[in-house]
């Protein structure tokens, strides 16, 4: 087999083989075939695409480069989610709980952040003596007794997938169907879940800033899951506008308090539903998505999901006192509010403008080695449809010093004001199968 012919078979739209494909994977893996030529087939891929089963083979060679975590000792059908990205996404500090209040095993593998605010790890450990270094066997215990522990990702998992981003980065085929689903799909096949739940963001804070851009990109990741034993569902929800109130490590954690609460914000709120009854539902505990819902509801309801984030919490390290008093998460010593000029109607929000401003607050990272500062952030107190009156306050501004003009305008130079707008729709679909 020859690298040459399979990148001339690819170019003219012919289907790759699964030797084929694994051929490709695992000599590009071991240095064996060159970045000129992966190059050449990434770009033949970007013109000619996939077909869903190229897609499928193509995401389980990428699984196979490197370690897979076995899952198997935690009872239950483990359900993992996923994000596609955004801007003040607190979902997983409000759906872990709240989903493992019904049972469901949440066995979650995270990140740290690069970019508008920290990742998920970054978030927790905004809460005093939180951790995330667990051992195997110590995480397999927590997520039977609890249904519920995070750890930081490790081991060599999906390494293939590594080098082949890194390169598609630098050769103009980033946006591809196909390799950016088998580059999400191959991480959480590789990390052990047995279904998935798959949030797609689509606007101006989202990778896919078209709704039918996300839908394609849901349907090819979706198609994937099921094609390889994994059961696979998505929403497609939006992101013109951060979600939620909150944008920044401490003040997210506290949002998802307030939700777990039945306190929060309603678009954050119904987002973790939306998510939550597809992982209720794939995990065995209800007979319809409905169903699912109105268990997750009652969780709410009843205390029994901030009762389990306490317990959580408290089994990683932390201290939960925090859920009944919030104030001693860490706080900024300056909130500066951003006044609006004009009276009128939001009528628009750049997400990724906002999100850079959080990340000039110290929210986030530009750079790896970047260090966050987990009390910073901004608090929005307009979003699309609200009414505003010249002098009230668009957004409060959580600064480590008091000199923050520069963030402010940015913030007042990417919310909008009209005579008359609409909030936008939540969530655009919903993909089952």
């Amino acid at each position: 087999m020859r690298m040459v012919d399979l990148i001339q078979k690819k170019r003219n739209g012919l289907e790759l083989t699964a030797e084929e494909i694994r051929f490709i994977i695992e000599g590009y893996t071991k240095d064996e075939i060159p970045d000129y030529q992966i190059s050449a087939w990434a770009m033949a891929v970007f013109f000619q695409d996939m077909t869903e089963q190229e897609r499928a083979d193509l995401t389980m060679a990428m699984v196979e480069s490197g370690d897979t975590i076995n899952l198997s000792a935690i009872e239950g059908t483990k359900v993992d989610k996923h994000s596609t990205g955004g801007v003040g996404d607190t979902t997983t500090l409000v759906l872990a709980p709240l989903v493992a209040a019904l049972d469901v095993p949440v066995a979650k593998m995270s990140g740290r952040g690069l970019g508008h605010t920290g990742g998920t790890i970054d978030k927790l450990e905004a809460i005093a003596g939180f951790h995330v270094e667990l051992d195997t066997e110590q995480f397999t215990e927590l997520v039977n007794r609890n249904k519920l522990a995070v750890v930081g990702q490790s081991g060599n998992l999906t390494p293939a997938d590594k080098k082949l981003y890194a390169l598609r980065d630098v050769t103009a085929t980033v946006e591809s169907i196909p390799l950016i689903a088998s580059s999400i799909m191959s991480k959480k096949i590789a990390a052990g879940a047995d279904a998935i739940v798959l949030d797609v963001k689509a606007g101006a804070g989202a990778f896919m800033k078209t709704v039918e851009e996300a839908r394609k990109l849901a349907q090819a990741m979706v198609n994937i899951g099921n094609r390889v034993g994994r059961q696979t569902m998505a929403v497609i929800s939006d992101m013109s506008q951060p979600l939620g109130h909150a944008i920044g490590n401490a003040l997210e954690v506290r949002e998802a308090i307030d939700t777990l609460r039945g306190e929060g914000p309603k678009d954050l709120e119904a987002l973790c539903l939306a998510l939550g009854r597809q992982m209720v539902y794939l995990a065995g505990k209800a007979g319809t998505l409905e169903e699912a819902e109105e268990l997750l509801r009652e969780a709410i309801r009843s205390g029994s999901a901030l009762e389990k984030f306490k317990v959580f919490v408290a089994s990683q390290g932390g201290d939960p006192s925090i859920v009944d008093d919030p104030a001693k998460l860490p706080q900024a010593p300056y909130q500066i509010e951003v006044e609006a000029h004009a009276d009128g109607v939001v009528s628009a929000m750049t997400a990724d403008e906002i999100g850079r401003a959080a990340m000039l607050l110290g929210a986030g990272r530009a750079t790896k080695e970047a260090q966050i500062d987990l009390a910073v952030g901004i608090v929005l107190n307009k979003k699309i449809g609200d009414p505003v009156k010249a002098g009230e306050s668009l957004a409060t501004l959580h600064a480590s010093q008091e000199q923050v003009g520069e963030v402010a305008e940015l913030i007042r130079a990417h919310i909008q004001i009209a005579g008359h707008a609409e909030a936008p729709p939540l969530i655009y679909d919903t993909i089952v199968e």
